[in-house]
């Protein structure tokens, strides 16, 4: 019998003493999260569990996707206007906020407002940019306005909930960082909250008044329960105090051998890459760079970093995405390594070092604090072996982040994870020359990127779209301003009382409405 010590606190809420602790919560779903939410408003969170408790369990979005990552309706169905310059919502007359307050225009006006307000800092403000103007014609009609034609629909209305203008009456845009209803939210989606307590819990119960048609759970209650460190979590997944929690993959094969578990890999936006600092000598030379990348044996790490949950990279866009370009990724050469790097002026020189003239080919690779940091000391081993000598400084995410985003770059080289999204927004913003852009760490910047970017951004038709986004993917495998290291899988432990449980690009709870608990005592 599994014993139950890890989260007392969190049992002695859900049930009384049971000989297992899954029975003692038969209507509940606990899910692990590594930290707190940070925020459960969605104007100010970029928290990736955060974002999808606001999506799936709290909240409506207008629109979202299904499996297929088609634009499907939630909260209103819509219809674009001839020139696809007038993007227009029906709102469903059926949805109310918890506290029974009908969902209208008002609050989809009041969102895209604040959501569009320097003042509020929403991290997708500039997914919003192409908006003339947002109108309500009646209570459950919204009309958006663009610049010009828009060829699918804008990404950012997927991932956006709509939030009740009520509950922010009388509160200034600049205030919304401060609102009561950060820590005390009312939503319209299929769970009410209930209760959190900082970095223990939050919980949330079943919305009786939510649609059907929506997708009603089927379970009671939903418990995120904050464990930080990765083997309490194991721990408390193995005891079956945890229905879910994310897993080191090197963990997968002893949560396979126990028979009340299973374990789900899956797709996620989110990939690691090899960061070059293209301000810096010798990182603006593309020989250099194509050479540090054929240097690296990628498949390596994927065995060996992540127990193969990954896929080798060679692009910013993962092959799951519907707008990859499917390509080989340059292939594992040393000896064509050197040979590049012969021909860029880089000679082997004392301990095996090369030299170009005064220079040594000697760099500081930038890291995040990590446990031992074996990705970085990978990489820095194969890059020695074709001459370059590389040097770990690993920091605190604070300083990591003061150095890379200061105006001047101070950083030669660095290895990061960068999270994506389905409308690619994250890669446009990273190789910008936007300053205030959040990912803009290497300093790339091209009028042939910029003229793709321009086509993306004012295509009229979907085909156009993908035209741009293989032309961008093309232009970034060419000229190398990142060397793109692997694409993540999720891994996490289920307990296999959970049923129909399917994770993909979407996120972790994306098909949480379809969750069936077992009954107790059955397999």
């Amino acid at each position: 019998m599994k014993s139950s010590w890890l989260l007392p606190g969190l049992l002695s809420l859900l049930a009384g003493a049971c000989s297992r602790p899954a029975d003692a919560r038969p209507g509940t779903v606990v899910f692990a999260s590594g930290a707190d939410l940070q925020s459960i408003n969605p104007l100010l969170t970029v928290h990736p569990l955060a974002r999808q408790v606001q999506k799936y369990v709290l909240f409506l979005t207008l629109a979202g996707y299904d499996s297929s990552y088609r634009a499907v309706p939630r909260l209103a169905g819509w219809e674009f206007s001839s020139g696809r310059r007038t993007l227009t919502f029906h709102l469903r007359r059926d949805v109310k906020w918890h506290d029974g307050v009908p969902t209208t225009s008002d609050d989809v006006l009041w969102t895209l407002d604040a959501a569009r307000a320097p003042e509020v800092g929403y991290p997708r403000r500039r997914d919003l940019d192409g908006v003339t103007a947002v109108e309500a014609p009646d209570s459950y009609t919204v009309r958006i306005r663009f610049k010009r034609p828009m060829p699918f629909f804008p990404d950012v209305l997927t991932d956006l909930p709509i939030l009740p203008a009520h509950r922010f009456r009388g509160v200034a845009m600049a205030d919304i960082r401060g609102a009561a209803f950060n820590s005390s939210p009312v939503g319209n989606g299929p769970f009410v909250f209930k209760e959190h307590l900082a970095n223990q819990r939050w919980v949330f119960e079943r919305n009786r008044g939510f649609p059907v048609q929506l997708g009603m759970p089927h379970f009671d209650r939903f418990v995120v329960a904050i464990v930080d460190e990765s083997a309490t979590k194991l721990a408390a997944l193995t005891a079956g105090e945890l229905d879910f929690a994310g897993i080191n993959p090197a963990h997968a094969e002893f949560v396979r051998d126990d028979p009340d578990l299973d374990v789900i890999s899956y797709p996620v936006l989110f990939s690691y890459a090899l960061v070059w600092n293209l301000r810096r000598a010798p990182f603006d030379d593309i020989r250099v760079r194509r050479a540090l990348t054929m240097a690296i044996d990628r498949n390596v790490l994927v065995a060996a970093h992540v127990y193969g949950f990954g896929t080798v990279a060679e692009g910013p866009v993962p092959p799951e995405h519907p707008m990859y370009l499917p390509a080989e990724p340059l292939p594992y050469d040393p000896d064509w390594a050197r040979a590049l790097l012969d021909s860029a002026g880089w000679v082997e020189g004392p301990e095996g070092i090369r030299t170009n003239g005064s220079q040594r080919l000697a760099f500081e690779l930038l890291a995040v604090s990590s446990s031992n940091n074996p990705l970085e000391q990978m990489i820095q081993a194969q890059l020695r072996e074709v001459g370059a000598a590389v040097s770990l400084r690993v920091l605190e995410l604070s300083s990591f982040l003061a150095r890379v985003q200061a105006e001047r770059r101070d950083f030669d080289a660095l290895v990061t994870g960068i999270p994506g999204d389905l409308g690619l927004s994250q890669v446009i913003a990273m190789y910008s020359d936007d300053p205030e852009g959040p990912l803009a760490y290497p300093g790339y910047h091209s009028a042939r990127f910029d003229s793709l970017a321009r086509k993306v951004a004012r295509a009229s038709v979907t085909s156009e779209v993908r035209q741009g986004w293989h032309g961008i993917q093309t232009l970034l495998r060419e000229d190398l301003p990142t060397t793109w290291l692997y694409h993540a899988r999720g891994v996490q432990g289920v307990n296999r009382r959970i049923r129909n449980v399917h994770m993909d690009l979407r996120g972790e709870l994306a098909g949480m409405n379809r969750w069936v608990i077992r009954a107790a005592g059955t397999r």
